[in-house]
């Protein structure tokens, strides 16, 4: 260390806190004379004065400023409003485009009506009879039209058989959870129709598919095809049978989802025999001025019925008319007094009893019968003793009464019910009619239902019966499915014995060579029948001329196939008949008409020569007339 910095005293240590105040002292030296330098502030009372239109400008640029400021913030916030709002609406119409919109309860159960699928009909030849084709359907949401008057107006011009009012007052309604509401416009369009509607580009009106059942043979077996409604439901006849089945509810669970998963319900119709048959049966109708007329065949041996037809009749593609009184299935639903018809079942009961054999005498003479207050006559009597089969070939009242006697109140009542003529029956057709029967049954009541009347009965159901009386004794239903013989014997009733079946076969072909079905006698086809006249009870009295005639026919009598069964309201006798118009001269001949045409159709081979030995048993019993039926 050198001298001088020897001579310096020692300084004292200086502190942070004495160097924060000597700072502190500077500053505040330095501010002082900033003050001092800086211009002094002119007093306001020695400025000169402001303008007030000055000011007032000063204020409101202020108060722009300000509301600028503010707006930006207003501008914004809105910005995000309609972004939030119209963001929503796009994600939704977006949702609507990809997914549609969420249909209404209405809408749901329209849309799985319309798209449910039936099977197809087919006869036994697997001929279509029903089918259904693919089609649309149009309808409106209510709550989404805004003009309706407008909607009605445009609809109406392109499809103009809708009704404006009705379609107005549907386009009125809100139905449904959606408050859009469900109505349709119209059931299947045509693909020009649904164009035309599309192109009107109404909001609100909208389509769904949808299918059309269709009938390609029109009237064609309608009383048993039946018909659906615009939902696709069965409301008569074998359709509604189909919906009994369970189809409509495979439908609703969606269980179907094609034509191809559902197997055509075959049906034991032949369409050539029904086409044939209603040919005939319009031409008898018409030529013999009747009201009314049905007519079917019936295969004996398996209970098919292979045609049935009734007059009038309607379109099932246009179902309206099948409400018409006049338009029932005569031949399922009507029930009428048989006529002599019956006498077959008062035969074969009374050679069933035992009590009695195709060699049994009757006494007619006198021509009356009296019981009690009633007088029972003859249509055309013969005045003598008669056997069992003249009693059925001269049609007689009294031969036929004495029998039903002899068998007794109790045993006819219970031979009638064995033979399913006492109570409903039923088949797949849904229509159906219970018989009438004496509330109380006496002797009476047996004397005149022994010959036809004082019971009334479906004609489907007397034609049951003759087929038991005719295939050796068993009572088979009637089916309009196809079957086939060992299912039906399976499920047949033995209700007679094989002798009393041949010897009402017998019986029935001596009627047709030498009694009153002599007109439904079609050579080389071995035919038997009976014929049935009966006085229509209007306002419960019996009127003289006003006719319902029954004729039945088998064919061929020594093995019978097919029974032909033909029925006439109120036919009208012409001058070729000499004015007559008992079943004979009408129903028979139509009857005739009707085998001479479908045996061929059928595959019922002719008999040139008559068969060996047809009716052995009545051989057996020489049998009235019995080898003049074909030969010993």
């Amino acid at each position: 260390m050198s001298e001088d910095t020897d001579q310096i005293p020692d300084a004292a240590p200086v502190t942070d806190t004495e160097v924060s105040e000597h700072e502190a002292a500077l500053l505040e030296a330095a501010a002082l004379a900033h003050a001092a330098a800086a211009p002094r502030p002119i007093p306001e009372e020695a400025l000169p004065p402001v303008p007030r239109a000055e000011r007032a400008k000063a204020f409101l640029r202020s108060m722009f400023r300000l509301a600028i400021e503010r707006s930006h913030m207003r501008v914004a916030l809105v910005g995000l409003v309609f972004v939030g709002v119209f963001g929503t609406i796009s994600a939704k119409l977006l949702a609507m485009a990809i997914f549609g919109d969420p249909p209404s309860q209405e809408h749901r159960v329209a849309a799985a009506s319309s798209t449910a699928f039936r099977p197809d009909i087919v006869d036994r030849n697997g001929e279509i009879l029903a089918t259904d084709i693919r089609t649309v359907s149009v309808f409106a949401e209510p709550g989404n039209i805004y003009d309706k008057d407008e909607a009605v107006e445009l609809l109406t011009a392109v499809l103009p058989e809708l009704n404006a009012s009705e379609l107005r007052a549907k386009l009125s309604s809100r139905k449904g959870r959606s408050g859009a509401g469900f109505v349709w416009v119209k059931r299947e369009l045509t693909p020009k129709q649904q164009a035309e509607v599309h192109r009107l580009g109404i909001p609100g009106i909208g389509f769904l598919p949808d299918h059309k059942r269709v009938y390609p043979n029109g009237v064609a077996a309608a009383h048993i095809l039946g018909a659906t409604n615009l939902d696709g439901v069965g409301i008569a006849g074998i359709e509604k049978y189909i919906d009994s089945t369970g189809i409509q509810a495979l439908n609703s669970f969606g269980l179907i989802n094609k034509q191809a998963d559902l197997k055509p319900v075959q049906l034991s119709i032949d369409l050539r025999a029904q086409f044939a048959v209603r040919d005939e049966l319009a031409w008898g109708i018409d030529h013999f001025k009747a009201k009314a007329g049905a007519s079917m065949i019936l295969d004996v041996k398996t209970g098919e019925v292979i045609a049935l037809v009734s007059m009038p009749d309607f379109d099932p593609n246009d179902p309206k008319d099948a409400l018409s009184p006049d338009r029932i299935n005569r031949m399922n639903v009507g029930v009428y007094e048989m006529g002599s018809t019956f006498k077959a079942m008062t035969l074969a009961m009374a050679l069933e009893s035992g009590k009695y054999n195709v060699n049994s005498t009757f006494d007619t003479r006198g021509g009356v019968l009296n019981w009690g207050r009633q007088k029972i006559h003859e249509y055309h009597g013969t005045n003598r003793v008669i056997t069992m089969p003249e009693v059925f070939t001269h049609s007689s009242n009294i031969g036929s009464a004495k029998m039903a006697l002899g068998v007794g109140v109790p045993g006819h009542k219970a031979f009638l019910r064995k033979m399913g003529l006492l109570d409903r029956l039923r088949t797949e057709l849904p229509e159906s009619a219970a018989p009438i029967v004496p509330s109380r049954w006496s002797e009476i009541n047996t004397i005149t239902i022994a010959f036809g009347h004082g019971i009334a009965v479906a004609p489907l159901q007397a034609a049951m019966a003759v087929g038991a009386i005719v295939n050796g004794g068993d009572l088979i239903t009637p089916t309009f499915l196809k079957t086939t013989s060992d299912d039906a014997k399976a499920k047949a009733t033995h209700v007679l014995s094989a002798q009393t079946s041949e010897a009402m076969r017998y019986i029935m072909r001596l009627n047709a060579t030498e009694g009153s079905a002599r007109k439904a006698a079609v050579p080389y086809y071995f035919v038997g029948g009976k014929t049935g006249t009966a006085e229509k009870v209007i306002g419960g009295r019996y009127i003289h001329n006003r006719l319902f005639t029954t004729f039945m026919a088998a064919a061929p009598m020594n093995d019978p196939k097919y029974l032909f069964v033909t029925i006439m309201d109120e036919p009208q006798g012409l001058p070729e008949t000499g004015g007559y118009a008992t079943a004979a001269y009408n129903s028979g001949v139509v009857t005739g008409k009707v085998i001479e045409r479908v045996a061929p159709i059928l595959g019922l081979p002719p008999q040139f020569e008559p068969p060996a030995r047809p009716f052995p048993q009545m051989v057996k019993l020489n049998a009235y007339h019995v080898n003049q039926l074909g030969g010993p």
